[in-house]
């Protein structure tokens, strides 16, 4: 496996080498969080969600990685799940290939992954409920009361296999971040006070994990839970989730980054105050900003969904080119947003999501009259 993290020297001197993008405010780093603040971060990360578990996928994926390892993206977003683990098996080789070349290090690139759904070996097995029995209860990593809808589990023994099996797909020794992925999923058949064991429980194996220098810092990886008003029964609050993170491993604990929705169509990380933060209710980027953890944007496009189409008054104030870009643009310029990540399954589009990363960021003020505007 290939040795080592990312770490600030590292990320530092990739930044370095792209500097028409640093001068352009591309890359970042989250001086509130502790320890993973220090690194360097891409405004724009690469997704590995979309496509089909097919071998041309596959190529067209490694292709994707490669270049944007190249061009200034040193933040790559996957999960064991993704196209039946294949996703986090085209980043291991796209790293190889770029690491073995000796255009990047190990140290240079922020490397993500999540578990907690259930997932098939590379291709969809004839019968998947014998498959999960064979590979998983049988074997004793997963024990189905521990299962919530059939298929999420975040059982210790469980994530500890999961962690394992997502080392070697991706060929690394120590995952940048693990996230916990759509925990909320568990909250339709169980209690909050199960749920709130369950976490802990999860939590406390992680931090194993990282003493055992296999995982650097741990998050959870969300849809609903941070989007939806607090009485909705998927409502995660971000305070409870770092105080169980404080219980499992004390004050230096390494539950330091979430992730969830945000675009044009789904601002509701910026917009909704549903956070209890002492006495008062705050949206979920502040609460992640006064509680030292960093927030990762996901679905930037909405599935493609937002790179055509949108308002006129959109491209008018923000200025970009396309639809696609002014919405890459909108959520990269979010305050409070670390990153956003972006689908990219084949070499172009690289180069065509890169492009908001040449101008700077939209001010403020300009970005908040957009928001208005946009309701």
């Amino acid at each position: 496996m290939l040795e080592g993290f990312a770490t600030f020297e590292g990320t530092s001197r990739y930044r370095g080498r792209f500097p028409q993008l640093a001068g352009a405010g591309h890359f970042r780093q989250a001086e509130h969080v502790p320890g993973a603040g220090e690194l360097w971060y891409p405004s724009i990360g690469l997704g590995t969600y979309l496509g089909e578990p097919e071998d041309r996928a596959d190529l067209d994926y490694v292709d994707a990685i490669a270049q944007a390892l190249d061009s200034g993206i040193n933040l790559l977003d996957t999960a064991i799940n993704y196209r039946h683990q294949r996703s986090e098996r085209n980043v291991g080789e796209a790293l190889r290939k770029r690491i073995g070349s000796g255009s990047l290090r190990r140290d240079e690139v922020v490397v993500c992954t999540k578990a907690g759904y259930l997932s098939f070996d590379g291709n969809l097995p004839a019968d998947p409920r014998q498959y999960f029995i064979r590979e998983y209860v049988e074997t004793g990593v997963l024990d189905p009361k521990d299962l919530a809808g059939g298929s999420h589990c975040m059982a210790p023994r469980y994530l500890m296999d999961q962690v394992e099996r997502s080392r070697k797909n991706l060929d690394l020794e120590t995952l940048d971040v693990f996230y916990l992925h759509n925990p909320e999923t568990q909250l339709a058949d169980i209690t909050h006070e199960t749920f709130r064991r369950r976490v802990l429980e999860a939590f406390s194996a992680l931090e194993v994990l990282v003493k055992a220098g296999k995982l650097r810092y741990y998050g959870i990886a969300t849809w609903n839970a941070f989007r939806v008003p607090e009485s909705a029964r998927d409502f995660i609050n971000l305070e409870e989730m770092a105080s169980l993170a404080r219980e499992a491993g004390g004050t230096n604990h390494h539950f330091r980054f979430v992730q969830l929705p945000f675009n044009l169509a789904m601002p509701e990380a910026f917009v909704l105050a549903n956070q209890a933060l002492e006495g008062k209710h705050v949206s979920l980027l502040q609460a992640a900003t006064y509680l030292g953890i960093a927030a990762i944007g996901s679905a930037t496009l909405y599935q493609g969904r937002l790179a055509q189409g949108l308002p006129p008054y959109v491209g008018d104030c923000l200025g970009l080119k396309s639809d696609g870009e002014n919405a890459i643009q909108f959520a990269r310029s979010a305050p409070g947003l670390l990153a956003a990540l972006v689908g990219m399954g084949q070499r172009e589009h690289v180069s065509k999501n890169l492009k908001p990363a040449l101008v700077a960021p939209a001010r403020a003020d300009v970005w908040e009259k957009l928001f208005q505007r946009n309701g």
